[in-house]
């Protein structure tokens, strides 16, 4: 694919995704072919629809970033979607931030089902809470598991907590 391709390809994806959440302010980049847009966390939810809309019917992976020690960074945490349209094999990164004390964002489980366990996986490595959730509780870790292992200030050997918890064998799990 050529820049000429790839750039008007972008044209048209920014005109769409725009058209469908007229006054949202959106920012637009690329990557090595690949489309990024940055999304203001409040208008999250509407550009998800948006783009399930156009056609991204499938969400690939949700995940997050802790940009503590990032230098040049203005936000703590940075979620990432990673949409892909199955008929023209488009791919679209959506990105927010959010800054502690609120990281809070809605969930996208209304827009796409298979958001469910890429939503808690997040909220059990960073903290990240997706309110509207229809089961939002951990997936990998412990219920009573009090932090977020992927986190920048989280020690690299943990603060004891696997210590706290019952030894679960194979037979009982």
């Amino acid at each position: 694919m050529t820049n000429t391709t790839a750039s008007s390809d972008v044209g048209d994806l920014q005109s769409r995704l725009s058209g469908e959440v007229p006054g949202v302010s959106l920012a637009w980049s690329t990557y090595q072919d690949q489309t990024r847009v940055v999304v203001p966390a409040a208008d999250l939810l509407s550009v998800l629809q948006a783009s399930k809309k156009i056609g991204f019917d499938q969400l690939t992976d949700i995940t997050c970033v802790d940009l503590l020690e990032y230098g040049n960074a203005t936000d703590r945490f940075e979620v990432v979607y990673l949409l892909l349209n199955i008929e023209t094999s488009e791919r679209l990164t959506l990105k927010t931030y959010l800054n502690e004390p609120d990281l809070t964002i809605p969930s996208a489980t209304s827009v796409w089902f298979g958001a469910d366990w890429l939503e808690r996986e997040v909220y059990d490595m960073y903290g990240i809470i997706f309110a509207g959730h229809p089961n939002f509780k951990r997936l990998l870790l412990p219920q009573e598991f009090q932090s977020f292992p992927l986190r920048k200030d989280y020690p690299v050997k943990g603060r004891g907590e696997r210590h706290n918890f019952p030894v679960i064998t194979r037979a009982e799990s």
